[in-house]
């Protein structure tokens, strides 16, 4: 009995170590998966939660009830949660969007920046349209983001903000340039602010997914041999990652286990961002 004890006890310090107790957070692009999963994770933690969504993308998803559901899910936790409709597209909307965050929270010390958009198409027929869009959504409302959040982390000596970057930023694909470079500047902001905000008690960190079978990539994964071949080539794992398997990095960086990290870019690639070749690039006598 009392070595059972002992583990109970030892469980619940681990527990503590990531507790997210009493915090208030947004995350953007909440509503589907990665995002929601790191948003049911803080709520698992401990955290009131605001989950951002478009509208308009989770209906593409063929969710329309995604962010409703994400929001049943944090308060059947016992946790608050609101769902905050914004088109990052639109100027001033991400600014917005932390106010709504605040109001239906009283406060926010995390912010995770998940929401993004991403075209895939060659360099050479990108157009005008398809750069515009994906610098508002995935840089500037970064920046709108950051503004209105950062001032009150520094006056409360306490916040924790997380970019979700992409592999990308490291192991380049051709169609995805312009994403794969808003990505890396977004890194670069992160970093920036990492040292302006560390004597305030404010972390700044970037995770960087790989490849990640998300509703984003689903049309991947229609064709099942397609996908196996997509997934065998991905990383040394030779499979893709679950957003599920995002979440515990993302509760790592944002909760009091993480307080000693700041500036660090987590690669939760299965491996893709070392130095690797995929099998199919392999010459022949290879082993």
């Amino acid at each position: 009995m009392e070595g059972q004890q002992a583990e109970i006890d030892n469980d619940r310090l681990v527990a503590a170590r990531f507790s997210m107790h009493g915090r208030k957070a947004l995350v953007t692009g909440g509503s589907v998966s990665i995002g929601r999963e790191i948003a049911v994770a803080f709520a698992e933690a401990g955290a009131d939660v605001a989950v951002h969504f478009a509208r308009s993308a989770d209906i593409a998803f063929g969710k329309p009830d995604a962010a409703r559901d994400t929001v049943a899910a944090i308060e059947t936790l016992g946790r608050k949660a609101a769902a905050i409709e914004a088109d990052f597209a639109r100027p001033l909307e991400a600014a917005r969007c932390v106010r709504a965050a605040r109001g239906a929270l009283g406060s926010l010390d995390v912010l995770v920046v998940c929401a993004s958009i991403q075209y895939r198409t060659p360099f050479e027929e990108v157009t005008e349209e398809e750069i515009e869009r994906q610098i508002q959504v995935n840089f500037r409302a970064t920046i709108e983001l950051l503004q209105a959040v950062l001032p009150e982390m520094r006056k409360n000596g306490f916040g924790r903000v997380l970019m979700i970057g992409s592999v990308n930023q490291t192991a380049p694909e051709s169609v995805l340039s312009v994403y794969a470079a808003l990505k890396s500047a977004q890194h670069n902001l992160a970093i920036n602010l990492a040292r302006e905000y560390a004597p305030h008690g404010v972390t700044l960190n970037n995770l960087s997914p790989g490849l990640i079978a998300t509703e984003r990539n689903r049309w991947r994964r229609e064709d099942e041999a397609a996908w196996k071949a997509i997934e065998t080539a991905s990383s040394p794992m030779r499979r893709a990652g679950r957003p599920e398997e995002m979440a515990g990095a993302a509760l790592l960086l944002c909760s009091l286990a993480g307080a000693f990290i700041t500036g660090a870019d987590l690669q939760a690639t299965g491996g893709r961002h070392l130095a690797w070749q995929s099998p199919e690039a392999r010459p022949a006598d290879a082993r």
